[in-house]
């Protein structure tokens, strides 16, 4: 190993010229590789489409759940002859426009029950809306001043066809003559994701370039003991283009979670530049620059690397999670960790050797000596007093994962936005009036769903759950179409079931069968909270099973409602389980590289920092969210990486004087300062994501900067606790092997 970093050493001192035009021509590429980069959404980032139930869900997806549109109509009498007649002049131009499949409204409903034409008196008009079942009018006409349609999308869409399309809607309803006092407005969830999508994309962009300033102010006021402070920050910068390089060149695609992941690439990728910096700015003081760089490569490389593949074993537990994001997050979060560790290896000496980096000098720094000084004597302190202080810090420790568990886990996208963003207050207007535009659909499949005794058993069963569960608002399925096109009543046989079925329009009969063999009825429910749709889902479920569909045909309860029910079981499933094989893998790893008792000690500050983040979500009110729920891991690599290096300094120190006390001294003296400025550099930078509008993001920046202190404090403080402790145990296991070994010797003299 020592003769990898030492060739690497010769490289950089006696080929820079080489390595830097190596260095270029990977940059150009990484370039070109960013603008490959993609976004995955949809399913496949919530659950493995392979599997039974998202096989399921992809399928409904695609047959039934197109990409639905609403046109929401405001106006002073919803079923005016004059609204209806300015709402059909739409249709036929909606239908014809890009990516639209089908325009769905209250006029093919009542000009189906009126020959085929519009009432022309309002009294014409309450006498046909009187025979549209009640479940029927209100999906499109929910109150008096409110008129809903759909607008069906093709199934399928990129997320730019999407934008063309809702771009194309928009132009269009603006060059209408809409009547005096009416409004017109597109919601639902495709419009909310286009727009939720693009604030939080302008709004991201804009928060971390200002982490970025705020990272460079801080370097600039707490990393100014060395010369050219804001090395490191070009140096990270060069390693996120080198981390999503590869990635877009590599043609992975990433989703939200990747956002969750930039703490832990900026973090730690400044982290080992800084320890870099600081190491060969020590060394650069008593030893020629190429001594310097040797024995910072040769050092400090196998030193931080330890701590990076550490780290990294805490990402490597992510793939346990079921759900593809978080697995996402882990993937891209080992690939930013060691991409920016070879560019610090190998960026920080080259840099050095092509400026002729020159030490700024001895005591050249007071704001470095009172911070070393602060800390040392904060160690000696710890030192000194490690039982009481370890007792404190793992009974908050303790605390904090019994109460992790009752933390709950929300997946509500509306609540993840500003409450001011149009598209949420048109979207909430609705769910005010009818309940959530979510919908909690029901797949029957068989070899003919539409027989009497299916179609039949659809309306029993809708009425049943409208009946019985409280949650649920109405029910609708081809059932009540079939009644609504045959004068309010059911067929009494197959020919005249046939026939109703003949006479409904396609873009009705499309929406709610395929063919023969697949069928749905969905079920709109009031607005829902993560546990009560969990809870709704499992009641609708056990129906299923005490009244179930007839003989040949099956059902299913799929959807966004049941992939969301799903993922959040998921999460508090496989959450703890992630944590707790984070820590045995960072042990196992420890425990390989070190083998000694030490490797053991870094696990107990990580594990009281994962604790500590748990109190503080608790009594701040943060729900995990699908980034949050990578927090743990996210923890586990700040803090490994934090307190692996204090271990590591405490180790070389210790080989110069056995005095624990004065090894600890010594050891967090000379890095305890490159520590806190990354640290705080994270800290202060990652806290301007707080200031977003957007709940999501700023309840991550404050969960975020919250696990960045503790692993601070964890690295500084617990850490000489617990290695001042295991020294007391060694020297006194020592001791007892030692008086036991003298007895028979005392009694023989």
């Amino acid at each position: 190993m020592q003769s990898i970093f030492s060739a690497v050493s010769d490289l950089i001192v006696h080929r820079p010229g080489i390595l830097t035009k190596i260095i270029l021509v990977l940059m150009v590429i990484s370039l070109f590789g960013m603008t490959m980069v993609s976004m995955e959404t949809g399913t496949a980032t919530y659950m493995d489409v392979n599997s039974p139930e998202g096989v399921l869900i992809e399928h409904y997806t695609d047959t039934f759940s197109k990409e639905t549109v609403i046109l929401l109509v405001e106006s002073d009498d919803s079923t005016s002859p004059e609204l209806m007649q300015y709402i059909d002049t739409l249709e036929d131009p909606l239908r014809n426009l890009q990516y639209v499949t089908s325009v769905s409204t209250i006029v093919d409903v009542v000009k189906s029950l009126n020959n085929g034409v519009i009432p022309s008196s309002s009294g014409e008009m309450t006498e046909v809306m009187a025979k549209v079942p009640d479940n029927v009018k209100s999906g499109y006409v929910p109150s008096g001043m409110l008129n809903m349609g759909a607008i069906g999308l093709e199934a399928g869409l990129s997320e730019n066809q999407k934008k063309s399309a809702l771009a194309n809607l928009r132009k269009f309803i603006a060059s209408t003559n809409a009547p005096p006092g009416v409004s017109i407005k597109l919601t639902g969830s495709a419009a909310f994701d286009e727009e939720m999508g693009a604030a939080m994309g302008e709004s991201m962009g804009t928060l971390i370039m200002a982490a970025l300033v705020l990272m460079v102010i801080v370097m600039g006021l707490l990393f100014g003991y060395v010369n050219h402070r804001f090395l490191p920050v070009v140096i990270v910068t060069a390693g996120l283009i080198f981390t999503f390089g590869f990635i877009g060149l590599v043609g992975y695609k990433i989703s939200m979670a990747v956002i969750a992941a930039f703490p832990v690439m900026i973090g730690l990728g400044i982290d080992y530049a800084i320890q870099f910096q600081s190491r060969l700015e020590e060394e650069s003081r008593d030893h020629p620059l190429a001594e310097a760089v040797y024995i910072t490569i040769t050092k400090t490389g196998p030193a931080v690397m330890y701590a990076m593949l550490a780290t990294s074993m805490g990402f490597v537990a992510m793939y346990i999670s079921p759900v593809p994001m978080m697995q996402g997050f882990g993937l891209v979060s080992i690939i930013g960790v060691v991409t920016c560790y070879i560019t610090s290896l190998i960026g920080i000496p080259l840099i050095a050797v092509l400026i002729n980096y020159k030490a700024k000098g001895h005591g050249n720094s007071r704001q470095a000596a009172i911070v070393d000084s602060v800390l040392s004597k904060t160690a000696v302190w710890v030192a000194k007093r490690p039982v009481p202080v370890l007792l404190i810090v793992l009974l908050v420790a303790f605390v904090g994962i019994q109460v992790d568990t009752r933390i709950p886990v929300n997946t509500d996208e509306n609540s993840f936005v500003p409450p001011d963003m149009p598209s949420k207050t048109t979207l909430d207007k609705v769910t005010r009036t009818m309940g959530s535009t979510d919908t909690a659909p029901i797949v029957i499949h068989g070899s003919d769903v539409l027989t009497l005794d299916s179609v039949n058993w659809m309306k029993e069963f809708t009425d049943l759950e409208v009946r019985t569960r409280s949650k649920i608002t109405q029910g609708t399925s081809i059932a009540d179409y079939v009644i609504t096109y045959n004068n309010g009543v059911m067929p009494q046989t197959q020919s005249e079931l046939d026939a109703v079925l003949n006479t409904i329009p396609k873009d009705v009969r499309d929406s709610y069968v395929n063919g023969n063999n697949e069928a749905v009825i969905q079920f709109n429910t009031v607005k829902l909270t993560t546990t009560t749709q969990s809870d709704l889902k499992e009641d609708i479920e056990g129906d299923l099973l005490l009244y179930p569909a007839p003989p040949g045909i099956k059902s299913h309860v799929t959807g966004n409602f049941a992939m969301f029910t799903n993922l959040v079981n998921d999460i508090v499933e496989s959450k703890e389980l992630i944590t707790y094989t984070g820590f045995i893998l960072v042990v196992l790893f420890l425990a390989i590289v070190y083998r000694n008792v030490n490797a053991i000690t870094p696990i107990v500050p990580i594990a009281a920092v994962v604790g500590w983040n748990a109190v503080a979500m608790n009594l701040l009110g943060i729900d995990y969210n699908v980034m949050t729920a990578c927090l743990g891991s996210m923890t586990i690599g700040v803090a490994a990486e934090y307190t692996i290096l204090v271990m590591e300094r405490y180790i070389e120190e210790k080989e110069k004087t056995p005095d624990v006390i004065e090894a600890l001294k010594n050891s967090v003296s000379k890095i305890g300062s490159a520590i806190m400025v990354s640290g705080f550099a994270t800290f202060f930078g990652f806290s301007a994501l707080i200031l977003s509008t957007f709940p999501i993001i700023s309840d991550f920046g404050l969960t975020t900067i919250i696990a960045v202190l503790f692993s601070l404090i964890g690295a500084v403080v617990i850490m000489p606790a617990i290695l001042s402790f295991v020294d007391r145990i060694k020297h006194g296991v020592e001791e007892l092997e030692e008086e036991v070994l003298h007895i028979p010797l005392a009694h023989q003299k």
